[in-house]
């Protein structure tokens, strides 16, 4: 079962470590989100963001293969992955780029379900 956990720890890792491309340039994420960064502040906030999930993914991923931050992890990711799901359903509106992000999030959540389950499923002790 710790390979399960490895495996989906890695890909949840990934994804959210993948926006770190951001950080190199406002057009990077303007292609990813599909969004007009209108201002220098925006670009700023929306890079540091990006450079936040570099951390956070690589801490994900860390975890993968250190047992004793799995839990961590895995609850900070699932904060992260179902708070973006509330907050792209409760705003609405959003662009195919968004809803691209928000099914990568889904899956990254079942992944989360699972590695949990595994770890600390029904059986455990």
């Amino acid at each position: 079962m710790s390979k399960g956990i490895t495996l989906c720890l890695i890909i949840v890792g990934l994804i959210n470590f993948v926006p770190v491309v951001g950080v190199l340039s406002a057009q990077e994420l303007q292609g990813a989100y599909d969004v007009a960064l209108s201002s220098n502040d925006l670009i700023i906030l929306m890079r540091h963001r990006a450079l936040l999930f570099g951390i956070f993914g690589g801490f994900i991923l860390f975890s993968a293969f250190v047992p004793s931050y799995q839990a961590a992890a895995m609850v900070m990711a699932g904060i992260s992955m179902v708070g973006f799901a509330v907050l792209v359903h409760s705003v609405g509106g959003f662009n195919a780029s968004i809803n691209k992000v928000l099914i990568v999030d889904y899956v990254g959540i079942v992944l989360l379900s699972i590695a949990a389950f595994f770890k600390y499923g029904v059986g455990r002790s």
